[in-house]
């Protein structure tokens, strides 16, 4: 599929809505993975609460994604 290509890790990405110009507000979510043990290889913006997340293939075997480690940020109150 289409997520066998992703290479790296997402960085203090900022996940806007589609067709959103402007500066993030509250509740435009900011995911990072960029540090050791980060998997999120990408991440698409679906609804304000719904979103698809990407996870990279482990290290030693890409056959398997066993795990997921990474952070979120800039959440609002009951999102």
């Amino acid at each position: 599929g289409s997520d066998d290509i992703i290479a790296g890790n997402v960085s203090k990405h900022t996940v806007l809505p589609g067709g959103y110009c402007g500066q993030p507000r509250k509740g435009h979510l900011i995911f990072d993975a960029c540090f050791e043990s980060g998997n999120l290889g990408r991440v698409d913006h679906i609804t304000e609460f719904e979103y698809d997340l990407f996870i990279r293939p482990d290290t030693c075997n890409p056959r398997f994604r066993v795990w997921f480690n990474f952070t979120v940020e800039n959440v609002k109150e009951s999102q």
